[in-house]
């Protein structure tokens, strides 16, 4: 058994049957870190003693014909911002930098209640605040398929990490693909749920006990190298909490199992004004017409007629607004009441506009940015698409659009470029629909290739 590159359904069957054992698991994530962390630079904080006392409690568990839960004795990393006890959390800013939170976030409680073993973080930019991950504490990562490129971000540690069998699974944020393209760049997958179906509380560094800004667009969802992690551990952070007063009392239901001829299928090479690689368009294309083959009922999108430049530029207002908030000193012209409800009303004819959309389809087949990954350069550098510079800004668009509508999108692989380099494709569902839109990645797998090991891992 490849105990790196083994699912997470099945290291946890694995252990529980007495095939391996949890401190196995361990230690043979432990040896790929030491083998290609230096490399990659992907996991940033390492509690070694801390993963293996777990680790043995769980073979203990095993020993008495106990079982601690679905993740029983599995090895996972967190992005470097969720509040964890006894471990740093410092989202790559100098002055987090020794701050440690005297209790875990909902969704840590959680996974380590399901019986996962927490060894470590993973590297993210600075305050999760661009599309590479690097920053002054920890240096920038690597993408493992080509060194000399990015892994993304803000969650391209955990993207990098799971690409490198450094870590089983993991759960990043997402207010700007953040969560999706990494994935993609990394060839792994990454869920995006609806807003507000995973607990926010404790999903940054609190020292102060501060307010919480962040309501809106931030979700919090897995990344694993098949659709079945991502619903195994979805269905285990997902939900009301107690915490997070935001959250929807909707029900969590199991990934159903389907088959693509009962899939209705929308497919979009590209949107309206938004730039793309050719390659990706024509991934999109190419899997549009298998699962047509394949017997789904697939047709190309009419998407809704929105100016889809002012919905990105609205989110970027609507975040500008709650980070205001979120400032010690309150700025000399605060955004009024007012202005806040109107970019809200702007914002529920986006939702609704997509709703009406998805009414028709069960899901639509997309980009997840406009190229696969890019060299290392400097945040705002133009990045060449096919030729042509385009703005850096521009690079987590196809994602974005759904952080605006909170519809729930998930990055999934389907093969490489002309350069080797993976191509990431995005399915996007009805709100609430994530075990559907789970179902259909799982049934689109054997079309797509899934997630395939990068050259020397």
């Amino acid at each position: 058994m490849d105990l790196v590159f083994s699912s997470t359904v099945e290291l946890a069957a694995a252990i529980r049957d007495r095939k391996i054992s949890a401190v196995e698991a361990l230690d043979a994530h432990l040896a790929e870190i030491d083998r290609h962390n230096e490399a990659v630079n992907a996991v940033v904080t390492l509690d070694r003693e801390g993963a293996l006392e777990r680790a043995k409690m769980a073979d203990a568990a095993v020993a008495r014909g106990d079982v601690l839960g679905p993740l029983h004795g599995v090895p996972f990393t967190l992005k470097d911002m969720h509040e964890t006890a006894g471990m740093k959390t410092t989202v790559g800013f100098p002055p987090f930098a020794g701050y440690v939170a005297g209790q875990d976030s909902p969704v840590v409680v959680r996974l380590r209640a399901a019986g996962g073993v927490l060894l470590g973080k993973t590297n993210v930019a600075t305050m999760l605040g661009d599309w590479q991950s690097d920053n002054p504490l920890f240096g920038r990562t690597s993408n493992p398929w080509d060194l000399s490129r990015t892994a993304g971000g803000s969650s391209g540690g955990a993207a990098a990490a799971l690409c490198a069998g450094m870590t089983a699974f993991e759960v990043g944020t997402d207010m700007q693909d953040s969560i999706r393209l990494p994935a993609a760049f990394c060839g792994v997958y990454g869920l995006k749920p609806t807003e507000h179906r995973v607990s926010l509380a404790g999903a940054f560094p609190d020292p102060g006990g501060a307010a919480r800004s962040v309501r809106l667009m931030s979700c919090l969802g897995p990344l694993a190298r098949s659709a079945e992690d991502l619903a195994l551990i979805y269905g285990i952070i997902a939900g009301p909490d107690g915490h997070d007063t935001d959250l929807a009392p909707v029900p969590v239901e199991d990934m159903p199992k389907l088959g693509l001829k009962t899939s209705r299928i929308a497919f979009a090479p590209s949107f309206p004004g938004l730039p793309v690689a050719g390659e990706i368009s024509a991934a999109v294309e190419n899997l549009a017409r298998r699962l047509h083959q394949a017997g789904a009922s697939v047709e190309e999108a009419r998407l809704p007629k929105l100016d889809l430049h002012d919905d990105l530029a609205e989110g970027g207002t609507l975040i500008g607004m709650m980070l205001e908030a979120a400032q010690p000193e309150p700025p000399e012209h605060p955004t009024s009441v007012t202005r806040w409800f109107a970019a809200l009303a702007r914002r529920d004819r986006s939702i609704l506009a997509w709703d009406r959309f998805f009414g028709s389809c069960d899901a639509l087949l997309c980009p997840v940015a406009m190229t696969t990954a890019f060299p290392h350069c400097t945040p705002g550098t133009p990045i060449e698409v096919d030729g042509k510079e385009q703005s850096y800004w521009m690079l987590p668009a196809y994602g974005a659009v759904f952080n605006y509508s909170g519809h729930p999108a998930l990055a999934m692989p389907c093969g490489q470029d002309s350069d080797g380099l993976p191509i990431g494709l995005q399915l996007v569902g009805q709100r609430w629909s994530e075990s559907r839109l789970l179902g259909i990645s799982k049934a689109m797998a054997p079309l797509t290739g899934g997630f395939i090991r990068p050259p020397g891992y």
